[in-house]
């Protein structure tokens, strides 16, 4: 009988993919790296990290030690093991390439594979904040948004493999901000990093006469972290950046108790680590707008997990079950 010792963490991005080797505590005492778009098709990028993974594993006698891989990626799904409809990804981008089955056969171990936010979910309830609980939704504040909701212990992936696309709910701006997918007003466009830098933008042009620190970023694009220390420099322009941002997020959490009546909702991500500056008007929102009946019964919670190691680690809580 086996006694398998750690599991394979797989992180992929649109611009790297970063992999390592997690034991049963959440400890990566090995690590690699691969450039997601150095390739043109789906064979030729899971080739290349079938065979990082091999020589990660052989050259910290690991071999016969590992359960399996579990990966992380952006329109991964989990019931066929498939990336497809990536947009930052040119092999995935118009066909469903069978990478679990891929990597399977380079490596010769089992690959379980599903989108980034589900990952950061099973690492919650696996290593961090969700420790214990068997209904939640984490939300990833990045780029995007994305979320992964546990509803009695288990990811519900629908039966198509792609539900809770939280970040696409469009009951939040109708005809609103031209969202990466396509259409109009989702949460995404609003609630993530790219969505306060565009409020920093549209509010600048809205108030011209509003004095603010961010007017003295002229010679590259406002980041969500300019807004960010800007408010902790008591900016006001940026606290009602701030202000305006949480006020969508709280009417937004509101509805997603309303259906999953989760035990918390953990937050993470870069904009998940702008405290009281977010967190603030985010509760203020969500008690004003949350059912009588759900109210006071769902914390909102920030991550545990560190940034840097958070999605190794939620990739591979996937292959230990």
């Amino acid at each position: 009988m086996n006694n398998y010792s750690y599991v394979i963490g797989v992180d992929m991005g649109g611009t790297h993919t970063a992999f390592g080797a997690v034991d049963a505590r959440g400890h990566i005492p090995c690590r690699g790296q691969i450039l997601t778009g150095d390739y043109s098709t789906g064979e030729s990028y899971t080739n290349a990290l079938g065979d990082a993974i091999n020589k990660l594993i052989e050259g910290n006698d690991l071999t016969g030690k590992v359960r399996g891989i579990g990966m992380g990626a952006p329109n991964g799904n989990m019931n066929d093991g498939t990336i497809a409809k990536a947009a930052n990804i040119s092999w995935a981008k118009t066909v469903a390439v069978p990478v679990a089955q891929m990597l399977t056969e380079r490596t010769g171990l089992p690959c379980k594979l599903t989108n980034d936010a589900n990952a950061a979910a099973v690492g919650e309830m696996t290593y961090g904040a969700a420790k214990g609980m068997k209904d939640f939704i984490v939300i990833t504040l990045g780029t995007g948004l994305g979320s992964g909701i546990v509803a009695n212990g288990q990811l519900v992936v629908g039966h198509d493999g792609f539900a809770g696309e939280l970040g696409h709910v469009i009951a939040i701006r109708h005809n609103g901000r031209q969202c990466g997918c396509g259409r109009h007003g989702c949460l995404e466009a609003y609630a993530s990093a790219t969505g306060v830098a565009r409020t920093a933008r549209e509010m600048l042009d809205e108030n011209p006469q509003k004095q603010s620190l961010l007017r003295n970023i002229v010679y590259r694009p406002i980041t969500s972290k300019d807004v960010y220390d800007a408010a902790k420099q008591g900016d006001e322009l940026a606290i009602k950046i701030f202000n305006f941002t949480g006020e969508l997020l709280g009417a937004a959490f509101a509805d997603f108790i309303t259906f999953s009546s989760p035990q918390a909702i953990i937050l993470f991500g870069g904009l998940a680590h702008s405290g009281d500056f977010l967190l603030k008007p985010l509760q203020q929102s969500l008690d004003k707008h949350i059912l009588s009946v759900f109210k006071g019964k769902t914390q909102i919670v920030i991550s545990q997990l560190n940034d840097a190691e958070a999605p190794i680690l939620g990739a591979s809580a996937l292959a230990w079950e």
